[in-house]
């Protein structure tokens, strides 16, 4: 029993799970020109997929024409590269209507986010996960976090239904995820289920989600500082410690600290980071909000450390080549 072809691919990449933001332009309109630039630029960076109009692309805020045009420019820029999942969430009919649109559109999966607003039981989520990944021909991958949460039980149910094969986690409870990838191996022994960690600022945590087995995570940093992902997602692969606890302790810890003192930052702080990084991606639509001078100042601050960490060890000819082209240009 696996899960084959979208679980092959998302785990025989050798790069960070890539989840672009949406561009808008000066007016707040979708920019297809700009997002398209984006998502090419992590693509040849080394992403080993594209998550399209996820929680930092902004779902919440795409109308759906919006979002058919988000996902079908991610398809054509990886051109079967890479496996291309698309975000879909609301209650049940909605997140069936988009599911349909993202196959229309060429998507080779699903991230099923939450329902929204309702605080459901676990029989009830059940039910909305399964007609979800029973709705079209796309692989689901279901993720946990807000009002959607689930007993061991209850996952391991999930696993059962076909179409569901994974889940990503952004609840953060270790114990429960240990629980859960415990529950799914007794039960359904041989069952090829995948498991990410998907907290903001993923890397953070990605020695504890090891520790369990769980290797597949998000990079929010890839979308605005690729060197410093892919040098992380290397040495935690590879069981280098000294480089990630050195990339922890001098880049990740201080931007997780940035990220706590605003409420939004998860996606406000990645596309100001964006735009650090020269493409000119917009703000963030209502009702988030842009993060003031002082906090950009700060993350300025903290991406040049981390570039000047990469400087430091093997194989980061990418970043002294960006840390020098800054130079010139300041």
């Amino acid at each position: 029993m696996t899960s084959a072809p979208l679980a092959v691919r998302l785990t025989g990449g050798s790069g960070p799970l890539f989840f672009p933001v949406t561009a808008y332009g000066p007016d707040g309109a979708l920019d297809l020109d700009v997002f398209r630039a984006h998502v090419r630029a992590g693509i040849d960076a080394g992403a080993a997929a594209v998550f399209a109009c996820c929680g930092t692309g902004e779902f919440h805020a795409l109308a759906p024409d919006e979002f058919r045009a988000c996902v079908t420019v991610a398809v054509e820029e990886s051109a079967g590269r890479v496996p291309v999942v698309a975000g879909v969430g609301y209650g049940t009919a909605l997140a069936v209507h988009y599911a349909r649109i993202a196959e229309e559109a060429g998507a080779d999966g699903l991230l099923a986010m939450p329902p929204y607003l309702v605080a459901a039981d676990q029989a009830g989520l059940l039910r909305h996960y399964t007609v979800l990944a029973g709705a079209t021909g796309l692989e689901t991958i279901v993720y946990q976090r807000d009002n959607a949460v689930f007993t061991p039980e209850t996952v391991v149910e999930l696993a059962k239904v076909d179409g569901v094969v994974g889940l990503k986690d952004g609840y953060g409870d270790l114990e429960l995820m240990q629980r859960t990838v415990s529950a799914v191996r007794t039960e359904l022994p041989g069952r090829d289920f995948l498991y990410f960690n998907g907290l903001p600022t993923a890397e953070l945590t990605g020695l504890a989600y090891r520790g369990i087995g769980v290797t597949l995570y998000s990079s929010a940093v890839f979308c605005f500082a690729p060197e410093i992902a892919l040098a992380f997602h290397r040495a935690l692969a590879t069981g280098d410690d000294t480089t990630v606890n050195r990339l922890l302790d001098g880049f990740y810890r201080p931007l997780v600290e940035l990220r706590g003192k605003g409420r939004g930052y998860a996606v406000s702080l990645v596309k100001a980071g964006v735009r650090l990084r020269g493409l000119d991606v917009g703000e963030v639509r209502p009702p988030l909000s842009e993060p003031p001078p002082a906090h950009i100042k700060e993350l300025t601050g903290i991406v040049e450390r981390g570039y000047a960490l990469l400087a430091d060890t093997p194989q980061t000819d990418g970043a002294e080549s960006l840390l020098r082209d800054k130079e010139a240009s300041a």
